[in-house]
């Protein structure tokens, strides 16, 4: 039985993958469950990617015991699953400062260790970079093995597919280790998954892979013969690697679910998050309802996601409407044209995915929907700065770009009863595709809702007008409330809809001296841009500020320190504007 308070004798004596060459399989053993107490109890106290990890402890123990990391490259498909891979390359002491505001990134990081190769949280990417590296290091002749550890669920993707017959083709000389835990969030979407062995071996070598395997990924000797062999092979091999996603721990193993996938600070007995101290409902979760009383009264509406029904708030209409919802695997490309044959055939289709996933299928956004104006409903979570999974995560770029998309509707909700109102909108009075974009954070309550494209005027005041969008909404509120402590008059406008700009919102905005635009995206080509751009056809113009998000790569930490960072809360709204209000003429 695991005791996450247990000392870490083995793991302490771990500073560099070179000292497991001078354990035996016994104290390997050892090492593997003192892995798991001290996962269990850094994890269970930071919040982070759980289930995958316990899964593959042996896996990376084997991995690092064979090659000589970094001169062998290992890339890790997703870099989720490599907290293992961090402990074993002396970064253990510096774990409980996992996905904190300057600590350790929940991914791999090239700024943190030489044995990070790719910063890749992104599913279904090794393959491509691994067959790269190995191309580079022919030409070069750079010394040194390449493999891709390729698991939870990242092979579904288009691109790994891609790679897969490029590397079989070009007989490129790439180790891939395939960590089949049978999942991605939920059980993985393929059919290979669904074959045996014969099957999967036949199609791997019609590809020109050679394939080995399975073989146990829970029993270390095993797998470091599988590993030895597969290294030693001159061209391209895949290894096929069986492991328990949640292993050793009876509540992941026990999560039908996501096998604790991912998780907030838990309670250790129970496996269960710690409960808040007040009850918080989310955006996801007024989504998850309203798309059930829309799924009631239209029968050609269907749900789509990218292996994220869960997180998405999709659970429910999958369990009541099976047949209307589909889940394509970790292929978004696919997801959106799949969108937009099903609008062509007469259904209505709603994609639910997270902001950052969309920027994957852009193309297929663009012009398999948006030249087409097809009446597709995209549902973007975890809009904006998301917070502690870092720069790969925060959905910032979803405003800018598909305000390029002709004839697309942008909305963004401030409240947990905007969201059920946008979502019947968007199904059953506008045209053309449709986004609505909402943040991870906790969703306010507000009894004053708007409807279509209308903006809302929340507050009429004088000199300052500040225009919010979604959760900013409720940073400009604030930011009023300080300005009239000062003696400042502000007008607060929900803009509710991103594209096209209610222009009623713009003619009264053209009325005060000093316009403040406030969104959780990219300001450059964003709400704001646009905001400026029609006030500079006001004469006399109002001095317009934009307050976005700058075009960079933000760093993990809580969604409040990054806002507050950017002066996107309430006092560095109120800030902005007051200066501007008390020099503009």
């Amino acid at each position: 039985m695991i005791d996450a308070d247990a000392p870490t004798v083995a793991l302490d004596a771990i500073s560099s993958p070179r000292d497991l060459q001078a354990l035996t399989i016994d104290e390997l053993a050892i090492l593997a469950k003192e892995l798991r107490e001290f996962l269990l109890s850094s994890v269970s106290a930071t919040g982070g990617h759980l289930g995958s990890n316990l899964g593959a402890v042996e896996l990376t123990i084997a991995l690092h015991r064979v090659l000589a990391s970094p001169e062998d490259a290992i890339i890790w498909d997703t870099g989720h699953q490599a907290y293992v891979h961090k402990l074993l390359t002396g970064r253990a002491s510096r774990f409980a400062t996992l996905r904190q505001p300057g600590g350790l990134s929940g991914y791999p990081s090239r700024a943190e260790s030489e044995h990070d190769v790719v910063e890749n949280s992104h599913a279904s990417t090794a393959l491509s970079y691994a067959a790269g590296l190995a191309a580079a290091r022919r030409l070069r002749g750079v010394r040194g093995r390449v493999v891709a550890v390729v698991g939870d669920g990242s092979l579904t993707g288009g691109v790994a597919l891609e790679a897969l017959n490029n590397v079989g083709a070009a007989q490129t000389p790439v180790v891939i280790v395939l960590n089949d835990n049978g999942r991605s969030y939920a059980p993985t979407v393929s059919a290979l998954q669904r074959g045996d062995e014969s099957a999967a071996r036949s199609y791997f070598e019609s590809l020109g892979i050679d394939y080995a395997g399975p073989v146990d990924g829970h029993d270390l000797e095993a797998l470091e013969a599988s590993l030895i062999s597969a290294v030693a092979q001159r061209g391209p091999v895949l290894l096929h690697v069986r492991t328990m996603k949640g292993r050793g721990y009876p509540p992941a193993e026990r999560d039908d679910d996501k096998c604790l996938h991912d998780v907030a600070p838990l309670d250790l007995r129970t496996g269960r998050a710690w409960p808040a101290s007040v009850p918080r409902r989310s955006h996801t979760e007024a989504f998850g309802s309203a798309i059930l009383d829309e799924a009631a009264t239209n029968p050609s509406l269907v749900a789509i996601t990218a292996a994220m029904g869960g997180p998405t708030g999709l659970h429910a209409f999958r369990e009541r409407y099976p047949d209307r919802f589909f889940d394509v695997g970790i292929a978004e490309q696919h997801a959106v044209n799949l969108a937009a044959g099903m609008a062509m055939g007469g259904l209505r289709p709603v994609v639910a995915i997270y902001s950052t996933f969309l920027n994957r299928a852009w193309d297929q956004l663009y012009y398999d929907v948006g030249l087409h104006r097809l009446p597709v409903v995209f549902c973007l979570d975890r809009a904006g700065v998301t917070g502690d999974d870092g720069p790969s995560h925060h959905g910032v770029l979803d405003m800018m770009l598909l305000s390029k998309v002709p004839g697309m509707t942008i909305l963004a909700p401030s409240s947990y009863e905007e969201v059920a109102v946008m979502l019947h909108d968007a199904i059953g009075t506008l045209d053309g595709p449709v986004a609505i974009r909402w943040p991870k954070s906790e969703a306010r309550s507000e009894a004053e809702v708007g409807s279509g494209c209308a903006a809302r005027r929340v507050r009429a005041g004088g000199e300052v007008c500040l225009l919010g969008v979604g959760k900013l909404v409720a940073a400009c509120e604030e930011a009023a409330e300080l300005l009239g402590a000062g003696g400042v008059d502000a007008t607060v406008w929900d803009a509710r809809c991103v594209q096209p700009i209610d222009p009623r919102m713009l003619d009264d905005a053209a009325l005060h001296r000093v316009v403040v635009t406030a969104e959780d995206g990219i300001v450059d080509g964003g709400f704001g841009a646009r905001v400026a751009a029609a006030m500079r056809h006001v004469r006399p113009h109002p001095f317009v500020i934009t307050a976005g998000v700058p075009t960079a790569y933000l760093p993990h930490g809580s969604a409040g320190g990054i806002l507050g960072a950017l002066g996107l809360d309430g006092p560095g709204l109120a800030r902005a504007a007051y200066d501007a209000a008390r020099t503009v003429v």
